[in-house]
């Protein structure tokens, strides 16, 4: 019985560690950003991450609400936030528009 407890944990672990790299978006042609500061204002926020973005070289332009034109790309601004070793993770994805 023991062994099939340990058999049925390998995948339940894959799939709970593969749904966090989907949240987190560790995926294809998105960008991550992680910013040692949280950032509660909106507006803020939005400067922070245009900044960061023309610090790396990129051209960026903000377009609508949550909208990012980055190299010439349409992206749409996600945040989540994530307690990781009891410290809070402010994350800003940037995910390519459809």
């Amino acid at each position: 019985m023991e062994l099939w407890m340990i058999v049925l944990m390998i995948p339940v672990f894959i799939l709970v560690l593969m749904g966090f790299n989907f949240l987190m978006g560790y995926r294809k042609d998105h960008i991550q950003i992680d910013f040692d500061e949280r950032y509660t204002d909106f507006n803020e926020y939005v400067k922070a991450i245009t900044n960061k973005l023309k610090a790396e070289g990129r051209k960026v332009e903000y377009t609508d609400y949550r909208t990012f034109k980055i190299d010439g790309k349409e992206y749409v601004f996600i945040e989540r936030n994530v307690s990781i070793g009891g410290v809070p993770l402010q994350r800003t994805i940037l995910k390519p528009a459809r």
